[in-house]
């Protein structure tokens, strides 16, 4: 499996981006992790900020809407071969800006595609 980073990651075990980490590691996908605090999941450390990441395949995003605009142009620079926007965090502005650069977007949910074996 490639290299999927999650934007919005969480210690809180109540929080769907916990639960990716947890299904996503299980099947032996690399992660990283970006949240707005500092942390670590099963010794993953959460980054915050736009740290530097090398070949990344998937964003897999957790934040809302609201809490994108900062990361458009971060997400390019990764250029990813595709963005998820899991329900509850479509952003038509970032998906157009994503596909006018050739970044494949899907608004799925990355816990059914994995249950799918579609991930």
């Amino acid at each position: 499996m490639k290299k999927t980073l999650i934007i919005g990651a969480s210690e809180n075990p109540e929080r769907t981006s916990f639960t990716a980490f947890k299904k996503l590691k299980a099947n032996n996908v690399e992660i990283v992790l970006i949240g707005n605090k500092k942390g670590f999941i099963d010794g993953v450390e959460i980054q915050i900020g736009f740290p530097k990441i090398e070949s990344v395949h998937t964003v897999t995003l957790y934040i809302s809407e609201k809490h994108q605009g900062e990361y458009f142009q971060y997400i390019l620079d990764l250029k990813p071969e595709r963005v998820i926007f899991n329900p509850g965090t479509e952003n038509l502005d970032l998906e157009l800006f994503l596909k006018e650069h050739g970044v494949h977007t899907e608004r799925e949910c990355t816990l059914v595609k994995l249950s799918l074996g579609l991930y």
